[in-house]
């Protein structure tokens, strides 16, 4: 929409800080994924790694096992989750012209949660019965958070539903962790703290070629969520369908959180944090929010993933607790310097 080409458009002097902004998050992203890759319960030299990549052994085999079979999935995989729960919470934001909302808020996050659980119980916790339940849960969600929402004017009607399935979902989860056996118990317990410890190639294939794309539309939307900020009137006067517009970015956010969130469980305050946080040194212009906010969600996840495997190795944290741990007190910390949201 050209209508929106002068206000979309960053001033010629933010530009400079904005780009500066891009490339530090690129740099530390890539040093961090180095590290993740590297470091753990067994440490791989630099050097030793080089050889690794170039078809090398090392240590009998180990080490090139460890970094190519383990680390080097996990570390791709934390960031493509990362990077799309992170690039959902700034649509959902713009989405809602609150910076605090995130994919949970409509029940996406939970309908997906839903599904995967009742996977887990009922057939198993292979990633294979999860990712369809949780990509089915999530759908269903947002279609009856949708379809209840558009009975009421603008974005209240579909926040109310979201509330309504976040409940039900929950109850839903209680009674399935009531009925639940010891050994599929334990599989939800751990499931709902959130881990990457399953990543191989093929389910990062699987996730990166459906994740992508998704991705990729949202990043295109930004005139759309430029003009939400403005309001709904200012934005229909723009030209903008806003119905369309909240199916689009409501229905994407679904379609690539579902899967995620089975193979990867609850990780909770990455979609909050990061792309809030970003606002605030960027300025609300989605042109320059949603690429940053793509690259700090790798980066917290990563980190966050990095800290989950070195922190009491050789055992590991759930990262999901890491990042509660972690984006909980900070975003106290926030409310406590009393800034106005």
């Amino acid at each position: 929409m050209n209508a929106l080409s002068g206000p979309a458009a960053p001033p010629v002097a933010a530009r400079p800080a904005r780009a500066a902004t891009w490339i530090v998050l690129a740099v530390a992203l890539a040093s961090v994924a180095v590290g993740a890759a590297l470091h753990g319960a067994v440490d791989i030299p630099l050097r030793d790694a080089f050889d690794m990549l170039a078809g090398g052994g090392g240590a009998g085999g180990l080490g090139r096992a460890v970094l190519l079979d383990l680390r080097v999935p996990r570390v791709l995989l934390a960031m493509l989750t990362g990077a799309a729960l992170a690039l959902a919470g700034a649509a959902m934001q713009a989405l809602f012209r609150n910076p605090l909302a995130e994919p949970g808020l409509v029940g996406i996050s939970a309908g997906g949660a839903l599904g995967a659980a009742a996977a887990i119980v009922l057939v198993g916790g292979s990633l294979w019965a999860r990712a369809p339940a949780a990509f089915v849960g999530s759908l269903l969600a947002t279609l009856l958070a949708y379809g209840l929402g558009r009975r009421y004017p603008g974005t209240a009607g579909l926040l109310l539903a979201g509330v309504a399935i976040n409940a039900v979902a929950a109850s839903a989860i209680g009674l399935l962790t009531y009925v639940a056996g010891d050994a599929r118990l334990r599989d939800l317990a751990f499931w709902n703290m959130g881990s990457l410890a399953d990543a191989g190639w093929p389910m990062l294939a699987g996730l990166a070629a459906w994740t992508l794309p998704l991705a990729a539309v949202l990043l295109t939307q930004w005139r759309g969520m430029n003009a939400l900020l403005l309001g709904e009137r200012e934005a229909s006067h723009l030209g903008f369908d806003l119905a369309v517009l909240r199916r689009l970015l409501v229905g994407v956010v679904a379609l690539m959180i579902g899967p995620l969130t089975a193979a990867t469980g609850g990780i909770a305050f990455v979609g909050l944090i990061v792309p809030h946080v970003l606002r605030m040194v960027l300025g609300a212009d989605h042109r320059a929010l949603l690429p940053a906010s793509l690259l700090g969600g790798a980066l917290a996840l990563t980190l966050a993933d990095w800290l989950s495997r070195v922190a009491i190795a050789p055992a590991e944290l759930p990262i999901g607790l890491v990042t509660s741990l972690v984006g909980g007190p900070f975003f106290l910390w926030l409310l406590a310097r009393g800034r106005r949201f």
